[in-house]
């Protein structure tokens, strides 16, 4: 596998992870995934121990908006890839007592057959993860523990409590845009959760910041 970078965004547990492509006149070829070659780079080992036990692909159509989710008991982290198309990711910090509890960040995510390169997104635990769609996408996902069911929310991507600071203004435009145009979103993400009746979950105990100690 041949990776490329490790970009530490906003909120800086989310990394994303650039990998190469080997391009000729067929098309591509890539490994998208080798664990020694991650095991090697020292800006992520904190997925050295982890394990991947459940890989999802979901297609969605133009106009959509999914999120914003998180799961417990166990808790779930995610590496997110975009196969064809283009996803928008959209990351919040749920951890109480974080420095960036309630703060949003998005990430722009397109895959062109051309390009020489692909990218990983990295959502740790302790942060609710959705995304929206521009045109007909196709992504692909690994999870670090199986789906629990009875031990998952979320929060709606349209609450108001959400603190938009460190986003990117383009991309927090286009998704104003598209919320205001045809959306297409379940009623279980549009109606899930605002950000304050989720701290008052006693639930939202599950999500505590600790501070690494150096």
């Amino acid at each position: 596998m041949k990776i490329i970078s490790v970009e530490e965004l906003k909120l800086p547990e989310v990394k994303v992870i650039t990998f190469g492509r080997y391009l000729d006149e067929r098309g591509y070829f890539s490994e998208v995934f080798r664990k020694s070659d991650f095991n090697k780079r020292q800006e992520l080992s904190f997925l050295k121990e982890m394990e991947f036990f459940q890989c999802n692909e979901s297609f969605s159509r133009p106009g959509t908006v999914r999120g914003l989710h998180f799961q417990w008991d166990p808790c779930m982290g995610k590496l997110i890839r975009t196969i064809t198309g283009r996803m928008v990711d959209i990351i919040l910090d749920i951890r109480k007592g974080s420095p960036t509890f309630g703060k949003i960040i998005m990430y722009d995510m397109p895959a062109k057959d051309a390009l020489d390169f692909n990218r990983f997104i990295w959502v740790p635990e302790g942060f609710a993860h959705g995304n929206f769609f521009t045109e007909n996408t196709i992504i692909e996902y690994f999870c670090t523990s199986e789906y629990s069911p009875g031990n998952e929310a979320g929060i709606s991507p349209l609450s108001k409590h959400l603190d938009w600071s460190l986003c990117d203004p383009g991309l927090k435009k286009e998704f104003e845009s598209l919320i205001n145009g045809k959306l297409l979103v379940t009623d279980k993400d549009k109606n899930s959760y605002s950000l304050r009746t989720w701290q008052k979950d006693p639930k939202s105990d599950n999500f505590i910041y600790i501070k690494c100690k150096r």
